[in-house]
């Protein structure tokens, strides 16, 4: 028990570092639509427990590890996107959310942007590769 609380804690700190790391080169990418070359990216204190929360992805990914690439990535995209439904919503209430997408045409709730498929679509895939333990091969069925 212990051990897995270990790996869980691991495994959600990964999570939430490159979580952060990812959406600071992801804003600051998309400042190139602005011609701001200066590259700025940014992200909120409250997101690195948000991304944290991929850790739980790997008990998932011990159930799909049969299941091929589209399959699983679809599940995970899935659950990414409830998670930032819940956790959007909830820091709405408290009027706390970082992320506002009203401005963007396929947002449901100002809280998820359905044309971020497939970004969660790759991250849900790259957070498998993170969460899974070293001495689990993956089996491939692609």
């Amino acid at each position: 028990m212990k051990k897995s609380l270990q790996n869980f804690a691991r495994n959600f700190l990964h999570c939430g570092v490159i979580g952060w790391c990812m959406e600071i080169i992801f804003t600051a990418l998309h400042s190139l639509r602005r011609r701001d070359f200066k590259l700025k990216g940014n992200t909120s204190i409250w997101m690195f427990p948000i991304y944290g929360c991929a850790a739980f992805l790997a008990p998932v990914g011990r159930l799909l590890r049969r299941f091929p690439t589209w399959f699983r990535g679809f599940t995970y995209m899935s659950l990414i996107f409830s998670t930032e439904y819940l956790t959007g919503n909830f820091l709405k209430k408290k009027n706390l959310c970082p992320w506002d997408y009203s401005r963007c045409r396929y947002h449901i709730n100002r809280v998820i942007r359905l044309d971020y498929a497939p970004y969660w679509f790759g991250a849900g895939l790259l957070f498998e590769r993170i969460v899974r333990p070293q001495n689990t091969p993956k089996k491939n069925n692609d």
